[in-house]
């Protein structure tokens, strides 16, 4: 029996498989670098589908999609277990929400979005690690990407209050859309999920935290939102953070009809909307704020916020952290 017999074997009989369990079974000697060259292949192909994300990962068979393997070729696998894809640089960046409704991530999400588009993978691939490297420049040594520079070459902005701006990601790159980050935080505030709220913050609480300390942090701040929901994502991440520092109030103040500001496509219309919305409600004697948002397009919300919190305090140093933001000059993240 083949490994490949052997996995489906395993998979028709149990229905979802882990690595750990069908090394356990397997009856002789296997290596998970062998295992997971084969798993790949089955993804690729679309005969099983992964459930969940790593460490907590399983397998099944895959029964909804029915691919003409021939019309969708496997990667080449190289003879150590490898392939000519880096299947890190997918499993650390590429996740797709399926429309059934399930989270895929590295090949296999990978290979479901090329086959979407009838594109080759591989070729495909290389054009992604060439599009990422485009955005490399962005990031700092922490691994979070330098927004200020972009704020300030936004024309007609005005005074930039924040004396540094950073996001943990883009919400978006070029061609292929969505970041890994941005999909979860796309899904996880339109649905109101907590699961992928939660995901979220997996991959963001250890940046934030790392980001309060290197700054010397005295005092956070919590962009509120506008429109009403049952979870709200902001507050999933102030609950969750579960910061000791002390939090500065800022209140959404609305008319009678709330006007997000992903609505406004003018910047001064954004501006306006910025300025008349917000409100500090507490005394601002710290040094270093930490103003949080979920994402940053114009860039205008956390700008004007900080300028109302350094009317009442000149001398407080303001950063601005977005989950995700958009990659250059005056833009609108509508979706959000």
């Amino acid at each position: 029996m083949t490994i490949r017999e052997y996995i489906l074997t395993q998979l028709n009989s149990k229905s979802e498989v882990s690595i750990k369990s069908l090394i356990a079974n397997y009856e002789g000697s296997i290596s998970k670098q062998r295992l997971h060259k084969v798993i790949a292949e089955l993804l690729v192909s679309g005969t099983i589908e992964r459930i969940g994300l790593p460490p907590k990962t399983l397998y099944r068979l895959n029964n909804k999609v029915e691919e003409d393997i021939e019309n969708h070729k496997t990667p080449t696998v190289n003879e150590d277990g490898g392939t000519q894809i880096d299947e890190d640089v997918l499993d650390s960046k590429f996740l797709v929400i399926n429309e059934y409704g399930k989270i895929i991530s590295g090949l296999e999400a990978f290979s479901y979005w090329c086959r979407q588009r009838n594109l080759p993978i591989e070729k495909t691939f290389d054009e992604y690690q060439t599009t990422l490297k485009k955005y490399d420049q962005y990031y700092t040594p922490a691994g979070i990407i330098d927004g200020i520079d972009k704020l300030k070459n936004t024309g007609g902005l005005g005074t930039v209050w924040l004396d540094k701006l950073f996001y943990i990601d883009f919400y978006a790159i070029e061609r292929f859309g969505k970041t890994r980050l941005g999909t979860l935080l796309h899904y996880a505030k339109q649905g109101q999920n907590k699961f992928l709220m939660q995901l979220m913050m997996d991959l963001i609480k250890d940046r934030i935290e790392q980001l309060i300390i290197q700054s010397d942090v005295d005092c956070i701040a919590f962009v509120p939102p506008t429109i009403k929901r049952e979870v709200q994502i902001m507050k999933f991440i102030e609950d969750k953070l579960n910061s000791y520092l002390p939090k500065l109030k800022i209140i959404k103040i609305t008319g009678l009809i709330p006007i997000p500001q992903k609505s406004l496509s003018k910047l001064q219309e954004r501006i306006n909307n910025a300025n008349h919305s917000f409100s500090v409600q507490s005394t601002v004697n710290y040094e270093n704020l930490l103003l949080i948002d979920d994402a940053v397009g114009s860039g205008t919300t956390m700008n004007e916020i900080a300028g109302k919190i350094k009317y009442l305090n000149p001398n407080i140093k303001i950063t601005g952290l977005a989950i995700v933001g958009s990659f250059k000059g005056f833009d609108v993240i509508t979706d959000v």
